[in-house]
């Protein structure tokens, strides 16, 4: 008895339910119109199922949203690794033409000169306050030589000076060791090309009557027997005649960007054992 009367009330209202829910049930094929006990329960309901519609579609659209930001993620993901190779097939397109072009290059170079000769690549260099050479990958297996001249697409390189079976180092020259035998193209006029601080090089014994201009261009003079005549060596940046002396103060650009070289070819001529 006690518990009827503690829960009376909780089951009058549940049967209430349960047969409003039956009569709807049984009154659908009937007919469309709901009776009074429908229409109570309807009223009675209507209050807690709105916001049990509400918190539904809000779970609801939760979930949705849920399965599409997994979605999204997995797409972003799956884009990234796309991306990632296609990113690395550029950028292997790009150092593939720039060493299709840089090697076109020194195809031209090879074709211009008589001798035969042989590329190499740089694989290492030490430039130091003291030294400026660089390491290739051809030695005396391939027949190389020290004293045999080095060149590039652009011009003068430097000059073989240590032999191993499978690598060589080159005096480059820009190194004060150096010294090559050139002329001014435009006014013929002569003198020896030695390396200097800053990557650059001086003309030296070259008399200050001589015509010398800021821009000319020198070449090999083929003197000497190492470099053959008319190779690109560099340009006259800064040309200076003092009030004595007989010699002109002459400073050149390589033509030559030896801080980026690549490939080389070795003039297979000359040299000594």
């Amino acid at each position: 008895m006690e518990l009827l009367k503690k829960y009376g009330f909780y089951l009058l209202a549940g049967g209430v339910v349960f047969v409003a829910l039956l009569f709807f049930t049984l009154n659908i094929p009937n007919k469309r119109e709901a009776n009074f006990i429908e229409r109570g329960a309807m009223v009675v309901f209507a209050p807690i199922m709105k916001p049990v519609a509400s918190m539904s579609g809000f779970f609801e659209n939760a979930w949705d949203s849920y399965i599409s930001l997994v979605n999204v993620h997995q797409e972003n993901l799956k884009l990234r690794d796309e991306i990632k190779i296609l990113n690395t097939r550029v950028i292997a397109g790009n150092e593939f033409q720039q060493a299709n072009q840089r090697l076109t290059r020194l195809l031209d170079m090879k074709n211009s000169i008589e001798p035969p000769t042989l590329a190499a690549s740089v694989v290492g260099e030490d430039v130091t306050s003291w030294f400026r050479t660089m390491i290739i990958d051809r030695g005396s297996a391939s027949g190389i030589r020290e004293g045999m001249a080095v060149v590039a697409a652009d011009g003068v390189v430097g000059q073989i000076v240590k032999v191993a079976p499978s690598t060589s180092r080159v005096l480059l020259l820009t190194d004060h060791a150096s010294g090559i035998a050139a002329t001014i193209q435009r006014s013929r006029a002569r003198g020896v090309v030695k390396g200097k601080e800053a990557g650059l090089c001086s003309m030296e014994f070259t008399t200050r009557e001589e015509d010398v201009k800021v821009g000319d261009m020198l070449v090999t003079s083929g003197i000497g027997g190492v470099f053959i005549k008319g190779l690109p060596i560099g340009e006259v940046t800064m040309v200076k005649r003092g009030e004595y002396g007989i010699f002109q103060t002459i400073t050149i650009r390589p033509s030559v960007n030896l801080d980026h070289l690549e490939e080389v070819l070795v003039v297979l001529r000359g040299g000594y054992e």
